[in-house]
């Protein structure tokens, strides 16, 4: 009986205790681990020595020794600022205070007080300037409408310890674009190798404590731009770092992530870390004077981005893909960056030739949810540079837009290069008529004379409105990124301000209007045919109706001023791929472009008759 009852207890204390365990387990990580004791700026005092922690190589967490020189009362952009010299086997080995080591937290007598910040270039790198972490632990109840407090005295001259930026997959031009970009923010890319795929099915986070180093990136996958610091707090799923801004951007968005630190170099200016951001584990959502702020398991916004470069003359094809953090400002710089580096890393080369570029921009809120567009350039610099021109023009038109926000759900980029310069000028326009009424369709025969190579001819349909006025109709024939020479001898009557008005785009009433007329415009390697208007002062004609070539041709690859068209196929000869777009307007047809595998330049006009 006894024993039967001892049976009984056992098991009533046995489902008690799981009972508990289980209410342990539920409970906030809050409230099951004990809190963090805190030390406030006002209980600091000159002389208090501590440690702080780190990473120096691998994922191995380190100290070193703190002193206390002083207190600098509101130096730092939240606050107060704590002046410290730094010792010890660490320091010895780091040469000071390093680039990656901002966010290191700094304990006295087991309280932590804020995290390593900034420090002084060229100088004694064994000093620097701890953040309070009272200032820091703000960024988790801060708003967007919360004003910044005043910057660092300029007397002061002390800079954030600088964040490391690692690079990988980026060559050695992109990387220098790159680097120009970012110059106003302070950030300096470092090319390293590494894996920066997402091999976590999980989320890992357990590894990330107070000295542990995190990697917040900018873009991942074949490619990645991302910035190497240490932790200096975590509570639950809540994380902050550095110690002072990373981009200063506010409201973030970026990608938090695990990080490896390969090694630490010492140098003259400055020390930093060499390391690389791994694993995707959460956001950053504020990133403001006193530091970075994130929540683990939480991930950002993100662009994907799909690219293929085919070098014709190699005969060789990459595609690349990429994940760039969805910000306004940033995403249309770093996707371009990201294509201007496939360019690079596919061809192995710099200099001159031709690219055949098509994108498709998928967002929602814009007409069809898709952006299209095609287009040729050439240049004798670097082809790679111009071949991204408009990717970039495109995403900045979304993500910048002033009417309403876009969210680019995936862009896609195909580029042809060729060395071969594929641009051809425009020789002479003749019409099979120089008689016509309204409506007659007019066979012109445009002549070309493409680069070191045999003239050819391509023809082209212009119909004459219906409307169109007894009298003379002066067409002019121009390539499609040229402005012709008519219309800038008419301005040239008028004054230089005028010239510049030409070359100066009616503002856009609403985001389908500016996508159009993105979408829309002339391209490089159109032939376009449209009435000019001779009314503008200035304008005359040769007695074989061409305008007198008083300017200097030119080849650009700027477009002409946008003219609403639409496209319709056409069977013309002398090119199996070529379409024709039509301009209408109020009072009939008024300009007509095919497309030429060349880029063409230069213009001429031809004038026609009109009989009613």
């Amino acid at each position: 009986m006894i024993l039967g009852r001892m049976n009984i207890l056992s098991i009533f204390m046995r489902r008690c205790l799981t009972a508990l365990v289980a209410v342990f387990f539920l409970l906030p990580i809050a409230y099951v681990q004990a809190a963090p004791e805190f030390l406030p700026v006002d209980q600091i005092t000159k002389g208090m020595h501590g440690i702080a922690k780190t990473v120096v190589s691998g994922n191995t967490i380190e100290e070193f020794d703190v002193e206390v020189l002083e207190v600098m009362k509101q130096k730092g952009p939240s606050g107060d600022l704590i002046l410290v010299r730094t010792s010890g086997d660490v320091i010895d080995r780091t040469g000071g205070i390093a680039q990656g080591m901002s966010g290191s937290p700094v304990y006295i007598n087991g309280k932590l007080i804020g995290a390593i910040a900034y420090g002084w270039s060229l100088t004694d790198h064994k000093i620097g300037m701890v953040t309070p972490i009272a200032d820091m632990l703000k960024l988790w109840d801060i708003t967007d409408s919360q004003a910044e407090q005043k910057v660092p005295d300029e007397e002061l001259a002390a800079t954030p310890v600088a964040t490391p930026l690692m690079v990988a997959g980026f060559g050695e031009q992109s990387l220098k674009m790159l680097a120009d970009k970012l110059k106003p923010y302070n950030l300096t890319p470092y090319a390293v190798n590494g894996s920066m795929a997402d091999a976590n099915n999980g989320i890992a986070y357990k590894t990330v404590e107070p000295g542990s180093t995190i990697g917040v990136q900018l873009v991942r996958g074949d490619v990645s731009v991302g910035a190497l610091g240490t932790v200096t707090y975590v509570e639950g799923d809540k994380i902050l770092a550095f110690g002072h801004p990373f981009l200063k951007r506010g409201k973030a968005n970026y990608f938090l992530t695990d990080a490896d630190v390969f090694t630490t170099i010492s140098g003259l200016e400055n020390s930093f870390k060499v390391g690389t951001p791994t694993e995707a584990i959460g956001v950053i959502n504020q990133d403001r004077g006193a530091g970075v702020a994130g929540k683990l398991g939480k991930f950002p916004g993100i662009v994907p981005l799909r690219i293929t470069v085919t070098d014709k003359n190699l005969g060789q094809t990459n595609e690349l893909w990429a994940q760039v953090i969805r910000d306004e400002e940033l995403a249309p710089t770093l996707a371009a960056v990201s294509v201007f580096n496939a360019i690079e890393k596919t061809t192995d080369r710099i200099g001159s030739g031709t690219a055949k570029v098509s994108f498709e921009i998928s967002a929602a809120g814009i007409p069809g949810q898709v952006l299209k567009r095609e287009n040729m350039f050439y240049t004798q610099g670097n082809i790679g540079e111009l071949a991204v021109a408009e990717v970039h023009e495109a995403l900045t038109l979304l993500a910048g837009n002033q009417f309403a926000v876009v969210d680019i759900m995936d862009v896609k980029v195909n580029i042809d290069i060729d060395t071969e310069r594929r641009t051809a000028t425009i020789i002479e326009a003749k019409a099979a008529n120089g008689t016509v009424k309204p409506g007659d369709k007019v066979d012109i025969a445009v002549k070309l004379k493409p680069f070191r190579n045999e003239f050819i001819t391509r023809h082209i349909t212009y119909t004459v409105p219906k409307d169109q006025q007894a009298g003379t109709l002066t067409l002019v024939v121009r390539g499609g990124g040229m402005v012709s020479v008519a219309q800038l001898l008419g301005k040239q009557q008028n004054g230089e301000e005028d010239i510049a008005k030409l070359f100066v785009k009616a503002r856009p009433k609403s985001l389908d209007e500016a996508v159009n007329e993105l979408v829309k415009r002339d391209r490089n390697n159109d032939i376009v045919v449209e009435a000019l208007d001779m009314s503008v002062p200035g304008v005359t004609q040769n007695s074989d109706g061409n305008t007198p070539k008083t300017v200097t041709d030119k080849f650009e690859t700027s477009p002409s001023p946008a003219l609403h068209t639409a496209t319709v196929k056409s069977g013309l000869t002398g090119n199996g791929n070529t379409t024709t777009k039509v301009t209408k307007g109020d009072d009939g047809q008024r300009k007509v472009c095919i497309s030429t595998d060349y880029i063409i330049d230069g213009d001429t006009q031809l004038v026609l008759t009109v009989n009613k």
